[in-house]
Order: structure tokens, then C-alpha cells, then sequence
């Protein structure tokens, strides 16, 4: 994946909005609950999630029949320059 197609997907607000709800989670998170907690589809959190995970942003770890999320050191750099970005504007 080009850095093109990756930024593009960042600089939406759902995408965008995942990252930093999964940086900020307090307990374990599945795609499921990150779909309530910012209002989205399921099916449309699982696209962009797979598409954070080709960019080596976030890990699916299977537990059984669940999978729960988390964010590689990447995935948690770029989180947290998003937040700062939000809380200066």
C-alpha cells in the first residue's frame, strides 16, 4: 500500500476516530464495541480495520471466537498524533 492510499484513509473522520478510541481504550476492545463507541457500521469499522492492519497500524489477536484489537507501536505514534491534532483544533 502507497503512503497516498493509507493518508487518505486516516484524514476521515471515522478512521481517524478509531485510532484514538483504541489508543484511549481502557479495557479490551473488538470491532464491534469500537463500532458503537464511534457510531459507525460494523462491516465499515472491519474495512478500514483491515486496511490499518495492511498498514501495520493495528493487530487482530484471536481469543476464540472474538477478536480483539490492538495497536502497534505504530499504530499508537500515529494515534497519538491525531489526538494532539484534535485537541489543538
Amino acid at each position: 500500500m502507497h503512503n497516498n492510499e493509507i493518508f487518505n484513509v486516516f484524514f476521515r473522520e471515522k478512521p481517524a476516530m478509531m485510532l484514538v478510541e483504541l489508543k484511549n481504550a481502557k479495557n479490551e476492545i473488538y470491532a464491534s464495541s469500537l463500532a458503537k463507541n464511534i457510531d459507525c457500521t460494523y462491516s465499515h469499522v472491519v474495512k478500514i480495520l483491515q486496511e490499518m492492519e495492511k498498514a501495520g497500524l493495528i493487530n487482530f489477536d484471536k481469543q476464540g471466537r472474538l477478536k480483539l484489537l490492538t495497536l502497534t507501536k505504530k499504530g499508537s505514534e500515529v494515534a497519538d498524533y491525531i489526538d494532539r491534532i484534535k485537541n489543538l483544533l
